[in-house]
């Protein structure tokens, strides 16, 4: 008789040990999942994101038009800080601070737009393995617009 309990709790952790990684990750998506190259939604740029640490970045890679129709690279025109206006945005830094939050949710960054040269606060929702959906708000999120993001497969 011992024998037989002694399986049956044998098969019962078995199969706890088995299923739990399973039922834990059921749902839930790897926090680098975010890691690759973007497209924003305009399609005039292209974002690398990455990870430093425990938080996720982005800086621009590729740009439709990366010389203006006079001539030269463009450059951070539109920012605030006048130091920052001839530094190019081909390899500029516009996403900092991300931290995955679970579920394919990215919360506590920033985006920055060099197209009017404002930083927001910023949250990215990943609701498929190549669609982002970047949210740039002042305060609140309510207060805000989304941008969809396609993933850009890099061929080899």
């Amino acid at each position: 008789m011992k024998g037989k309990h002694f399986l049956t709790a044998f098969f019962a952790l078995m199969v706890i040990f088995c299923t739990a990684p399973v039922i834990a990750g059921d749902g839930e998506k790897p926090k680098d999942k975010i890691i690759g190259v973007w497209e924003v939604g305009s399609g005039k740029a292209r974002v690398k994101i990455f990870s430093y640490g425990n938080k996720f970045g982005g800086k621009i890679v590729w740009l439709k038009e990366p010389n203006y129709p006079e001539g030269g690279a463009k450059v951070d025109r539109n920012n605030p800080d006048e130091s920052m206006r001839t530094k190019p945005l081909l390899g500029y830094t516009n996403l900092t601070g991300f931290e995955a939050k679970g579920d394919g949710k990215y919360e506590g960054g920033t985006i920055y737009d060099p197209e009017n040269g404002s930083t927001y606060n910023c949250v990215i929702s990943m609701p498929d393995d190549n669609t982002l959906e970047v949210r740039g708000y002042i305060g609140v999120s309510l207060f805000g617009r989304t941008d969809v993001w396609k993933r850009v497969i890099v061929k080899k």
